[in-house]
């Protein structure tokens, strides 16, 4: 049975080499037939290969040990890849849109039925794509693998714009409608604005991880949950959590009867941590610190 490393990697592999193929398909395709909004997907899909390339190492350095210098592990990597990708994404958001605006200005091209095919086998090979990363990266968790994919739904997108944009040129060259002859740039300015919110989302969501968030309200309710199933725990003084790139940190302290052994502590404590662990695969590591509890109120001394 394949590992989730296997699987992720493999993913990766296919969405680079797609990258590639669909980038020189586009851009030839493109600039034989003059249409600016398959030379800007064929330039968005140059970035693609970068951003897939960033996706493979992030994920070979996330996937390494905590070690001396990253006692936390090294799942950050992916999160910065995330990033980058978001930024890829930005920078052809803003080219398309840019290239698309100037064609306004020019004379219209004359529209291909070859552009026309070339931008449908990019939507339908994108959106396989696309499923395929999506479910794969969120089975592993793989933050690198799921901005791939977004990254993939991005193209998707403009893979629409260019059948619909190229679709209506040709619509204009057979009933003789010069206006339509537009659509080509007209579609590049569309899908420009969809590829934007999508970035917006991608970089809000690295930003919250790299500020380290708190996870969901859910999944702390989730957590709170299986530590009050201890009977030995008195309450919950305090509880973070925290994503560090496929997997979450939690810090819980908690407070215990202040007469048991310092065995019994390290017992509950680790009650805790594999109880939280054995029902959240995504949790890595959880750090328990103990306050004594004590029946009468004001006897309960202080947190230390």
């Amino acid at each position: 049975m394949a590992t989730d490393k296997s699987r992720s990697n493999f993913a990766i592999w296919v969405s680079l080499i797609s990258n590639i193929f669909l980038m020189f398909l586009k851009l030839a395709v493109g600039f034989l037939f003059h249409s600016q909004v398959l030379i800007a997907d064929g330039v968005h899909n140059a970035g693609d290969v970068i951003a897939s390339t960033a996706a493979f190492i992030s994920m070979q350095i996330s996937k390494k040990p905590a070690d001396a210098d990253h006692p936390y592990g090294h799942g950050k990597a992916e999160v910065l890849s995330s990033g980058l990708v978001a930024l890829i994404l930005g920078l052809a958001a803003l080219f398309i849109a840019f290239e698309s605006i100037k064609a306004f200005f020019e004379p219209p091209s004359v529209a291909s039925g070859i552009a026309f095919l070339a931008g449908l086998i990019s939507l339908v090979w994108k959106q396989a794509l696309y499923s395929y990363t999506i479910r794969i990266g969120e089975k592993v968790r793989s933050k690198g693998l799921i901005a791939t994919a977004n990254d993939h739904l991005a193209d998707v997108y403009a893979s629409i714009a260019v059948v619909f944009g190229i679709g209506l040129a040709l619509i204009g060259d057979y009933f003789k409608i010069e206006f339509l002859a537009y659509g080509d740039p007209f579609a590049g300015i569309i899908v420009s604005i969809f590829i934007m919110k999508l970035v917006i989302r991608m970089a809000l969501e690295t930003t919250d991880i790299l500020m380290e968030k708190n996870v969901s309200q859910d999944k702390q309710n989730q957590y709170v949950l299986l530590i009050q199933s201890i009977s030995q725990v008195k309450s919950i003084d305090r509880l973070r959590a925290r994503e560090h790139g496929h997997y979450i940190l939690v810090d819980a302290r908690v407070s215990v009867p202040g007469d048991l052994t310092v065995k019994e502590g390290h017992d509950i404590s680790r009650l805790i941590r594999n109880k939280i662990i054995e029902n959240h695969p995504d949790v890595d590591e959880v750090l328990v610190h103990l306050n004594p509890w004590y029946s009468t109120e004001n006897s309960r001394k202080s947190e230390s």
